[in-house]
């Protein structure tokens, strides 16, 4: 996971990521970050359930070497790792 490049989604207005929150939903959760396998995944998934607004959002990439630090500057409880972006199938992994 470490050694390979992940997309992520993120806001073009205020920076913030595209979130999971399995537990509760609530804002004040920090919750699992998403991250697709490809950016065509990650465009896939914003078009299919949020084609509204998807033109607030941009598709950015991470190196895995890089991944850590974001999820531990952010307060991230951990990643969402999706493998179907059209019906969302998505493994949780929490950072310890």
């Amino acid at each position: 996971m470490f050694s390979q490049t992940h997309y992520l989604i993120r806001s073009k207005k205020d920076g913030q990521y595209l979130v999971a929150r399995p537990r509760s939903g609530s804002p004040n959760e920090a919750g699992f970050i998403l991250l697709f396998k490809e950016d065509y995944d990650a465009l896939s998934y914003l078009n299919q359930h949020g084609a509204d607004v998807a033109e607030r959002f941009g598709v950015e990439s991470i190196a895995g070497t890089q991944l850590k630090g974001l999820l531990q500057r952010w307060g991230f409880e951990g990643v969402g790792l999706v493998s179907d972006p059209l019906i969302p199938q998505i493994q949780f992994l929490t950072l310890k």
